[in-house]
């Protein structure tokens, strides 16, 4: 047991619901869930992650942390408006069918060790690097509950390093409590919902239209990521068969309310740094840790959304930014470390930063693409 790796495990779960379950409403809305089925959304989502979570982790001894796809919610959120919801359950399932046959192939998993290593790190910055800033931009909201999270995270990092982001969460929850109106607390309802089943109808140009673009955005948004936060802290877990299960996941889960399950990036990097363990081989606590609490989180259903919302936007922020610190300056280290890497490893950063994007394809990918490109007109011998 590690009481540093279980606070980290239930931060993800709390930086993974709190900071984009409104993304999953919208998309719920816009398939046409009522009230009671976008409760079965987010319970599906609860146990598909949990399960996926805490016994990957188990089997493998490393933390595996997954997510649904929130770039994929906010593609659904947009285009889901003309279909029925029987057929929205069917462009889930179509999609996860090309996640499972990708990770099956072996393909994604022989794709991703062509990458070099400060790219991937390079690529993994920029991702983390939005995280980062988060920190500023919300002192600017909320100075004093900001500014007291950080300096009690530069005090813990020094003297207590493996507690350091459990002190920065326990300042921030007994502020927001005491600022806060106590009869919002007490009035959290105590409630479970109830998982409803839908069975998928098949439309071939929602299929073609949502459901490839719903892929494309998780591979690249989510797995590549969600595999350059394994590659960079050292862990060579099998990327194919997480792949596979992921897609598995979905296709059982899509009937339920879950659209997209992947491996996470922003989350995994909490539970794969030194902040979680010192020692590597005992961070997949975090793993199981974050299984669990994903599973109780779809089994509380409308009480989990609800105390979530209670947390301010800001401390959300907070929170991530001042915990992913760490991991940030370690790739940044490893992606600039190389002179004969590090132009390349640049411009990646920086078209990761950016947001560039082409059909729908996030700029994770294109951060990759041109900096592998760098690299190889670096390695061509002029004559």
């Amino acid at each position: 047991m590690s009481l540093s790796a279980l606070v980290a495990g239930f931060i993800a779960v709390l930086i993974g619901f709190a900071s984009s379950v409104a993304i999953v409403f919208q998309a719920a809305q816009a398939a046409g869930a009522d009230s009671s089925t976008i409760i079965s959304w987010i319970m599906a989502l609860g146990f598909g992650m949990g399960a996926t979570c805490f016994f990957l982790s188990l089997w493998y001894r490393s933390p595996v942390i997954t997510a649904w796809s929130t770039p994929g919610a906010a593609l659904l959120a947009t285009s889901l408006g003309n279909i029925t919801y029987a057929e929205a359950i069917g462009v889930f399932i179509f999609a996860g069918v090309l996640t499972l046959l990708t990770g099956v192939s072996g393909l994604f998993d022989k794709v991703m060790r062509l990458v070099p290593l400060p790219i991937a790190c390079a690529m993994l910055a920029g991702v983390l690097f939005k995280f980062g800033l988060s920190i500023f931009d919300s002192m600017m909201s909320d100075v004093f509950l900001v500014g007291s999270m950080l300096l009690t995270y530069l005090v813990s990092k020094r003297f207590v390093p493996r507690y350091a982001v459990l002190f920065v969460l326990m300042i921030g929850v007994t502020y927001v409590l005491a600022r806060s109106d106590t009869s919002m607390v007490s009035h959290i309802p105590l409630e479970v919902g109830d998982l409803v089943w839908v069975w998928p109808e098949w439309n071939l140009g929602a299929l073609l239209g949502i459901g490839i673009p719903l892929y494309i955005v998780t591979m690249t948004s989510q797995n590549i990521p969600g595999v350059a936060v394994m590659r960079s802290s050292g862990y060579e877990t099998p990327v194919s068969s997480l792949i596979s299960w992921t897609g598995f996941t979905s296709i059982v889960l899509a009937p339920l309310g879950g659209f997209a399950f992947n491996l996470a990036a922003i989350t995994a990097a909490i539970c794969s740094g030194d902040e979680c363990h010192k020692d590597p081989k005992r961070r997949y606590i975090a793993g199981l840790s974050a299984g669990i609490f994903y599973g109780l989180a779809g089994l509380a259903g409308v009480s989990v959304v609800a105390l979530f919302s209670i947390f301010p936007v800001t401390m959300v922020a907070a929170l991530a930014g001042i915990a992913l610190l760490g991991t940030i300056g370690m790739n940044l280290k490893n992606a600039m470390a190389e002179d004969a890497n590090r132009e390349a490893a640049l411009v990646t950063f920086l078209v990761t930063v950016s947001g560039l994007s082409f059909g729908g394809i996030a700029s994770a990918f294109w951060g990759i693409l041109l900096g592998a490109v760098c690299l190889l007109i670096g390695k061509i011998k002029w004559q």
